[in-house]
């Protein structure tokens, strides 16, 4: 009787291991709902395989933290990384402060292929302040979320939000919502992440990021990160 116990038990620790193709598909439905944080001066002080400076970026003081300026000319950070993959719905947060000075078109985080499909988080400076664009594209589908008249001005931090949800798309900042539309959305699946300029290396940042935060849910304001 005990060996039958003994054999029974081992079968029902065994099963799991019988269908390696479910378990695969667990730990990548896993890994999908993983949150990703990037508080952008571990990139600068503890460079890792997988990381590319560009430029110099520079630590600088955010309150009692530490945030990275971007010179808006040739300073940048990319990650072979995606963090997109499989999501269908997310929200993209970053904390950050444009400059004034800088190009009209800045790029400051581009997740996904150069030119195929990709996400892409915009501004556009203005003498008299920056307004945000939040540009995806998938396949021949895309949108962009761009108001000129939404001015906001430089040289002041901001918390910013993407929030993306099946086929509703959404912008914020300071936690009030600016833009809405919508697109049958499928995940980007492949590429990599550019942080302070688009990836061929046009449309540079100028300005300093704190963090940025990709979370697998449609989040409220109520769930934002804090300024």
């Amino acid at each position: 009787m005990i060996a039958l116990k003994s054999i029974i038990f081992l079968i029902i620790l065994l099963l799991p291991l019988s269908n390696p193709e479910k378990m695969t598909e667990k730990i990548k439905s896993e890994k999908k709902k993983t949150e990703t944080e990037w508080v952008l001066s571990d990139f600068i002080q503890n460079p890792q395989k997988g990381i590319t400076i560009s430029g110099n970026p520079e630590i600088v003081k955010y309150r009692n933290k530490k945030a990275v300026t971007f010179n808006g000319t040739d300073d940048a950070i990319f990650l072979e990384e995606m963090p997109l993959t499989g999501l269908e719905q997310f929200t993209i947060e970053m904390i950050y402060n444009p400059c004034s000075g800088g190009n009209f078109e800045q790029r400051f985080l581009h997740c996904g292929e150069a030119n195929g499909d990709r996400l892409l988080l915009e501004l556009r400076s203005t003498p008299g302040g920056w307004y945000f664009d939040a540009f995806i594209k998938i396949g021949e589908n895309g949108v962009t979320l761009i108001e000129p008249t939404l001015l906001h001005p430089h040289d002041q931090w901001y918390h910013i939000a993407y929030v993306i949800d099946k086929d509703r798309l959404e912008t914020w900042i300071n936690g009030k919502k600016e833009l809405e539309g919508s697109m049958a959305l499928t995940p980007v699946n492949s590429g990599i992440t550019s942080i302070g300029v688009r990836q061929n290396k046009v449309s540079w940042f100028k300005g300093a990021i704190y963090k940025i935060r990709i979370t697998p849910k449609a989040l409220g304001p109520d769930k934002f990160m804090k300024l």
